[in-house]
């Protein structure tokens, strides 16, 4: 275990959450205790010896003057994340929680940037997730220009896909059924293609309406995971500007739905879901 991580007794405090089905270890460190180690990222991810999560989040410092709080993701194979909407929510229940944020609206720094929070009267939390860009080189898509569609063979069969950064890199491939796309293969595929130098998460979109999406997500240093905030945006802000759904619209993900509004231009996309504790635990290992 890191020098300076947070502990209780001889063991390390933790929450358990999960946002929509996208689940995390959530870690106080606040006090200024060090980040947790890649071997401990990958230990408190595991299903079977450890606690289990998609992610790892780690609670830190404001680093700017309007936030309440900063954090930091955890791929469960202990590499970095710059974004992620889930957890976003997470940590915006936790800090309502500890009494650190008091709704109805405060601003939490990640990776990505400083954004703002809303807690809806329903209890879900809006985030505002930052502007879509879909600059190749923000992404960074090694190879081609700007286009609303590019194609890339993989397996000998051409893929076509969108591309926007949200912080963090998406592919977005439009299918006619998710329940029967090859998520794992051609996910796993298109981020070894080396199209994406620092590898992508791949969303598969199926629209059901100008106002539903169905979406499956192949998350870079994870698999497919229940839900993806960040990915949900990226499919949203690829099918809205290619016209294919209007621009506010509930997308289905195997773990539950989140609302995805952007007026386009130079807005940012907001995103608007639940947040649940699932248990507090003692990491002794």
């Amino acid at each position: 275990m890191a020098e300076g991580t947070p502990r209780a007794g001889s063991g390390l405090r933790f929450s358990k959450m999960h946002g929509a089905g996208n689940d995390f270890v959530v870690l106080d460190l606040r006090s200024g205790a060090a980040a947790p180690t890649p071997a401990l990222c990958r230990a408190l991810a595991d299903r079977h010896a450890g606690v289990g999560c998609d992610q790892i989040l780690t609670l830190e410092p404001a680093r700017s003057a309007a936030a309440v709080a900063a954090y930091r993701i955890w791929n469960a194979d202990g590499s970095a994340s710059q974004q992620c909407g889930n957890g976003a929510r997470c940590v915006a229940a936790w800090l309502l929680r500890d009494g650190a944020a008091r709704a109805p609206r405060f601003a939490l720094d990640s990776p990505a940037g400083t954004h703002a929070v809303e807690r809806l009267d329903d209890g879900r939390l809006r985030i505002a997730m930052g502007v879509p860009d879909f600059a190749p080189a923000a992404l960074p898509l090694r190879g081609f220009e700007p286009a609303d569609d590019y194609a890339l063979a993989l397996d000998g069969a051409p893929v076509r896909f969108g591309a926007v950064s949200m912080g963090n890199p998406h592919a977005v491939i439009e299918v006619d059924d998710v329940d029967i796309a090859p998520v794992g293969r051609i996910g796993a595929a298109l981020q070894a293609s080396g199209a994406f130098p620092e590898s992508v998460n791949v969303g598969f979109a199926q629209v059901l309406g100008p106002d539903r999406i169905r979406l499956r997500v192949y998350e870079r240093g994870v698999g497919e995971t229940r839900a993806c905030g960040s990915g949900a945006c990226a499919a949203a802000a690829v099918l809205m500007r290619r016209g294919r759904v209007g621009r506010s619209v509930e997308v289905e993900l195997p773990g539950g739905a989140l609302g995805i509004a952007w007026p386009g231009g130079g807005a940012e996309i907001t995103m608007a879901g639940p947040a649940a504790f699932v248990f507090e635990g003692v990491w002794n290992a």
